[in-house]
């Protein structure tokens, strides 16, 4: 049987074919506007982000624009995305909160994570994406394919992260996490899908998992 190790280089290899390049899915122009996109995609497509973001980003695509704005006006704009509500007052406070930090984004993982509506996942996306600092962001994505695959087997997005931190190698943390994503949404998605028949699942995947999410 394969070890974690030598499964995740094979897998790596495939994505690598798969996905040379691997564009960012959330449009944005800077630092700021990445953390904006990623913090409204928390249960949203990011289709759905990218048809929103343009209209606020003409209005405030700067923390000073941002906390300008009421939290009725950004609540307007981003209504048609999940959670709005909440996210627009997260927005309205997340710039007052960059603007007393200096007013810059800034590559700190305190910093990022001390902002509202900031998790780790989403300052991870941000120190990889903007400023090229080795993070490894798991969303509940990354973590369907890390179990089915075998390279974990945490319960949760953390245990997932620290797995998967182990068998890529560093330098790889940035694109994996962008190719894990896009291979998912073309290849393995989380239902009717035929493990057995998949490019990675075919060989990775246990003979119990396969059977477990066989198509009756």
């Amino acid at each position: 049987m394969m070890n974690r190790a030598a499964k995740a280089d094979r897998i790596g290899k495939i994505l690598d074919d798969l996905y040379p390049t691997q564009p960012i899915p959330l449009d944005h122009k800077d630092p700021y506007t990445l953390l904006v996109a990623v913090m409204l995609s928390a249960q949203t497509t990011d289709k759905k982000v990218n048809e929103v973001t343009p209209r606020l980003f003409s209005r405030a695509d700067n923390p000073q624009k941002m906390s300008e704005l009421e939290i009725s006006e950004i609540h307007q704009i981003i209504r048609e995305i999940g959670l709005a509500p909440t996210k627009a007052k997260n927005l309205q406070k997340m710039a007052l909160q960059i603007l007393q930090g200096g007013g810059e984004v800034i590559p700190d993982w305190e910093f990022l994570e001390s902002l509202a509506g900031v998790g780790h996942k989403t300052a991870s996306v941000v120190m990889s994406q903007s400023f090229g600092i080795p993070a490894f962001a798991v969303d509940t994505h990354i973590h369907r394919l890390a179990s089915r695959w075998g390279l974990s087997t945490g319960k949760n997005v953390e245990t997932t992260e620290k797995d998967l931190k182990k068998v890529f190698p560093k330098d790889t943390w940035i694109r994996r996490h962008l190719q894990i994503i896009f291979f998912g949404r073309e290849h393995c998605p989380a239902r009717n899908h035929n493990l057995s028949e998949c490019l990675i699942c075919g060989w990775a995947s246990t003979k119990k998992r396969i059977r477990e999410e066989s198509i009756n």
